[in-house]
């Protein structure tokens, strides 16, 4: 009825650093400096995700290092185990949470945040790892065109909800505020126009001035008889 939200493959990174079960520490901490990146997912076989290296992963052993004779003292028992760890194998977080790339942004945003992670390796059905998404990749559907957002509302809300000659309205759409003025035959409808707008990416506000009444086409029609 209105615009498919946008999915995971729409924003997702797909060009990933990744390493396999026995990349070194040496090694993954050199892929994230030049990567720039705070995790790694770790594969296996034709890419399938195996686990997950995080830089907390590999905190307990640069804490060990710099401090030796106070590390483990500092340190939860489950990174006591992580601080002796050489390889992605021993280090990473498995199962991987993951999330697959026809999910709305939605619902990976709410796996981001039960799961208190910042970045999802993205899957197929069989696991293979199609790209990862970060709470910056959710971010970009609210940088789309006001007008873009504008021509969506119009063609996928207001011409199925309000269609002509019985409506009359404009639709205007400035830094994400979606404004909606004019005239309509079923005034009820507004409050399914308005969840409905809101649902729309890139949309952070719904503004109305909708008045029950004719159209322009219609009150001309009834000029005439």
């Amino acid at each position: 009825m209105y615009g498919t939200p946008h999915i995971v493959s729409d924003v997702m990174t797909r060009n990933v650093a990744t390493v396999g079960r026995w990349a070194s520490f040496k090694d993954m901490m050199g892929m994230m400096r030049d990567w720039q990146v705070s995790a790694l997912p770790v594969l296996e076989g034709k890419g399938r995700v195996i686990g997950v290296v995080s830089e907390a992963d590999l905190l307990p052993t640069e804490e060990l290092r710099d401090s030796p004779e106070k590390g483990y003292a500092l340190l939860r028992p489950a990174d006591v185990v992580k601080a002796g760890a050489l390889t992605a194998g021993e280090l990473m977080s498995s199962p991987a949470i993951t999330v697959q790339a026809n999910a709305t942004l939605a619902e990976a945003a709410r796996i981001m945040a039960h799961e208190k992670v910042k970045r999802l390796p993205v899957v197929d059905e069989a696991g293979l790892l199609q790209g990862v998404i970060s709470r910056a990749d959710l971010l970009k559907v609210f940088l789309r065109k006001d007008e873009d957002i504008a021509e969506e509302v119009r063609r996928e809300i207001v011409a199925y909800l309000f269609p002509l000659p019985a409506s009359s309205i404009h639709v205007d759409v400035h830094d994400g505020v979606a404004t909606l003025t004019g005239r309509v035959r079923d005034t009820s409808l507004v409050p399914v126009a308005a969840r409905l707008v809101r649902a729309v990416e890139g949309v952070v506000n719904v503004e109305f001035d909708l008045a029950h009444g004719k159209g322009p086409r219609e009150a001309q029609g009834h000029s005439m008889k």
